[in-house]
């Protein structure tokens, strides 16, 4: 039986048009990176003299980006940690046999995936204070990044459970394993190991929308970048408006790309040890290789 084929593979002329269209789309996007080079440097944003600012300690840029760097992570870290445990715990409750834990769980993953992130932020950093709660704005943004993520989170763990074919819990049942038994150590590896790309990007996603702490004057990356462009602009004007913006905008772009490197590097580790298991487990005992002739022998 052969594999369902989803699309045809292209033949000559086909190869062809992909490497024209391929063609163009590069001189396009080449063409349009130097015609914003060009205004920029006719605008004298890519003198050196204005990007030497962020590397001299004296202007106190570097101090100041890599301290609020440190806050986006701190955040950031705690979010996707806490929102993890707690979208494996609600993805487990909303597979439970009972119906009220079902329906209770259910309502707090929809009511949080409707809501959108920055109203979940400011409910917590404004609203709470009315009733004697007052967090902190560390607190305030990372309630909110788990409260919507820990919900978004929950529906990837629960595709991935669901996805595992029903023939392995049924035979965990079969040889005795109780259902938390089979979920953590049947179900759940396996759908970790399937959902790993879109969790990995599902974290990026948490790191960007910790800029969202601007809004509550939490001391994070964004939020750096604007206090040091309100600082020079009295003496300097917007001089150094854009460095500082693109300097915040790298930063997040390298974590970024860090963090799915590493969650690349953690898939293609979980798939080679899951193969060099698979491998172990299919290696026949020495005496079934050799025909069983050594226990024979034995008896005789």
């Amino acid at each position: 039986m052969t594999a369902p084929v989803l699309f045809d593979i292209p033949g000559p002329k086909a190869r062809s048009r992909i490497r024209i269209g391929t063609g163009i789309g590069l001189l396009l996007i080449v063409g349009l990176l130097a015609f914003v080079l060009i205004r920029l440097g006719n605008n004298g944003q890519l003198d050196s003299q204005r990007w030497a600012v962020l590397f001299d300690p004296r202007t106190g840029v570097p101090q100041t980006l890599w301290r609020t760097l440190i806050n986006t992570l701190q955040v950031a870290a705690v979010g996707m940690v806490v929102a993890t445990i707690v979208g494996l715990l609600l993805a487990v409750g909303r597979l439970s046999d009972h119906r009220a834990v079902r329906w209770i769980v259910g309502l707090y993953i929809e009511f949080f995936r409707a809501i959108p992130l920055l109203v979940v932020i400011f409910a917590l950093y404004f609203v709470l204070p009315k009733y004697g709660i007052r967090p902190s704005p560390f607190q305030a943004l990372a309630g909110g990044l788990i409260l919507y993520n820990s919900a978004v989170l929950a529906e990837i763990f629960r595709a991935g459970i669901l996805s595992i074919d029903k023939g392995q819990s049924e035979a965990a049942y079969g040889i005795g394993m109780r259902k938390w038994q089979v979920m953590a150590l049947i179900l759940l590896p396996q759908a970790t190991r399937r959902m790993l790309p879109v969790l990995i990007a599902q974290l990026v996603v948490l790191l960007k929308d910790s800029s969202l702490g601007f809004i509550i004057s939490y001391f994070e990356l964004l939020r750096g970048a604007r206090s040091l462009v309100e600082f020079f602009t009295p003496r300097f004007g917007s001089e150094y408006t854009f460095q500082l913006y693109v300097a915040a905008g790298l930063i997040y772009i390298i974590v970024n790309v860090l963090l799915s490197t590493l969650g690349r590097y953690v898939e293609k580790r979980t798939r080679r040890n899951v193969k060099n298991a698979a491998a172990e487990e299919t290696e026949l005992p020495v005496d079934v290789q050799m025909g069983g002739g050594g226990g024979v022998a034995a008896t005789t």
